[in-house]
């Protein structure tokens, strides 16, 4: 499956020589969305093999939502270990995963903190029994394979953009691209890990470093799920621009920090640059 990519007519980047471009990610598939369905896709066939697949997220996780739907289209059970405390009643995130047949379990901080330690993850067999493990966000040697098709879908791009939380858009996108093309990630959480989880993961699948990319940090408004009244105004002013929605956590960050570095003369003049809508 492709997404389309549709020219954004914007006066920001237009009055510095630039072109802009959104790559619609969102529409691929109505229950798997943009980057959950390229990170999922060659995950799915061990996943069906093994049975079951147990992977982690938050109690508003978009990854754990669309694990549970990959698991009711697909065929396979599907557990989801939730980071702190259960609250009742349910958010429509995890009433949804539920309804998909999910079965939720919690873990307390301290112990998320730990979940790919191999003691916390041998109690979690001796507790589920076998299960095709999946990390967090679904970032994996598997996910980076998906997310490199997507860069085999966007040439004739000199910058291609993405917003990052685990990093394994970023990673597979800019392995994905051809030599003249650079990748731009956005960060929507606090810190400067974020390019050294990257780099891992590259490292994981591929045996080296690929691509030329780099994580923006400049742009997570707090943290991840936080948000500030300039972040929320320039969503509804985007909105009205554009006719588009942006999620405030990943995708609004990274339209924000484009048109920033537009208007700081970032990019060169004429760049023709791409910002993948992840879903």
């Amino acid at each position: 499956m492709t997404s389309p990519v549709v020219e954004l007519a914007d006066e920001r980047a237009a009055r510095r020589g630039l072109r802009l471009f959104l790559k619609r990610d969102d529409l691929i598939h109505p229950e798997l969305p943009g980057n959950k369905w390229r990170k999922l896709r060659h995950n799915i066939e061990p996943a069906r093999a093994r049975g079951t697949l147990l992977t982690f997220g938050g109690a508003y996780s978009n990854h754990v939502r669309a694990t549970a739907a990959a698991g009711r289209i697909f065929g396979f059970a599907t557990i989801g270990m939730i980071r702190g405390e259960e609250h009742l009643p349910l958010n429509d995130s995890l009433a949804y995963a539920e309804r998909m047949g999910m079965r939720l379990a919690y873990m307390d901080r301290a112990a998320y903190r730990r979940k790919h330690e191999p003691d916390v993850i041998t109690a979690l067999h001796d507790r589920w029994g076998d299960f095709y493990l999946l990390p967090e966000g679904g970032s994996n040697a598997l996910a980076l394979k998906g997310c490199a098709e997507l860069g085999a879908e966007v040439p004739g791009f000199d910058v291609v953009c993405c917003p990052c939380g685990t990093g394994g858009t970023l990673a597979g996108l800019a392995a994905g691209l051809a030599p003249h093309q650079r990748a731009l990630g956005f960060s929507v959480l606090k810190g400067d890990f974020l390019g050294v989880e990257v780099e891992r993961l590259q490292h994981e699948a591929y045996g080296e470093r690929r691509g030329d990319w780099n994580v923006e940090g400049g742009f997570h408004f707090g943290g991840y799920a936080r948000k500030t009244p300039e972040l929320d105004a320039f969503i509804d002013d985007f909105a009205a621009r554009h006719g588009i929605v942006l999620d405030r956590i990943y995708t609004a960050k990274m339209m924000f920090g484009i048109l920033a570095l537009a208007g700081r003369g970032a990019f060169p003049q004429g760049a023709r640059i791409l910002a993948v809508i992840t879903g």
